[in-house]
């Protein structure tokens, strides 16, 4: 079993979304948030249909496509929720983008790494204060650092609270079917190539028989392309 800070997780992590889901609002509400991205609603769906309270709380970077505000506007229609957002530090954003202007993260790996850590985990950090356990939608077939993502796993990067990734073993064709099925709202840019979404700038449709991912970063490696939010350092 896995041990969250002296606590034995009682759940193997090998259920089906909804069992895992069941299980972390009844062990962790109501500390307890999902993290979402808006590229697609299936993750929000199906926790809001047992916890329709659940906090979902989302990262604006500043430099997000509008598709992905359309996306995340549609949703809070659909669902009658209220988004968390969480914004970059006014003081550590003005820094980056007066030493290195707005386009520092093209400069090298470390650049790019730097801008995320300001627009993207810095934020989550403080979405996550305080919670116990997130949701997020990340999956195994979205590239290579993600294949061998657990289902649940204590999250080391964030304190070491329990990550929760019920969509784990799906794959894209499973979250498009989804869509189609119940109808739910989804970024456009989907229509466009655009198999994963971020920021505007760092993000572009991908091509036949490319990576999922190949559209993120496109100039590096696909080992580097993480922002920082789900390196592989969880214990399972």
């Amino acid at each position: 079993m896995l041990e969250n800070n002296g606590q034995e997780l009682d759940y193997s992590g090998n259920g089906e979304a909804d069992d895992i889901l069941r299980w972390a609002m009844e062990r962790y509400y109501p500390d307890l948030v999902l993290a979402c991205s808006f590229q697609h609603p299936v993750l929000i769906h199906l926790a809001v249909r047992i916890r329709p309270d659940l906090r979902v709380v989302a990262i604006d970077t500043g430099r997000l496509p509008e598709e992905t505000y359309q996306c995340a506007a549609e949703i809070e229609r659909r669902f009658k929720i209220r988004i968390e957002w969480y914004l970059p530090d006014t003081a550590q954003l003005e820094k980056l983008l007066r030493e290195g202007g707005p386009f520092s993260f093209r400069a090298g790996l470390e650049a790019r790494k730097k801008c995320c850590a300001v627009r993207k985990t810095e934020p989550m950090e403080r979405a996550l204060k305080g919670v116990k356990a997130w949701i997020t939608g990340v999956r195994r077939d979205q590239g290579v650092t993600r294949e061998n993502i657990p289902k649940i796993s204590i999250d080391h990067v964030h304190g070491g609270i329990t990550k929760i990734c019920p969509l784990a073993d799906w794959t894209e064709q499973q979250v498009r079917d989804y869509i189609k099925k119940y109808r739910l709202p989804y970024n456009r840019l989907m229509e466009s190539g655009y198999r994963s979404i971020g920021c505007a700038c760092c993000t572009r449709p991908v091509g036949p028989g490319e990576d999922p991912r190949a559209g993120r970063w496109w100039w590096e490696n696909p080992e580097n392309k993480e922002c920082g939010l789900h390196v592989p350092n969880w214990t399972i």
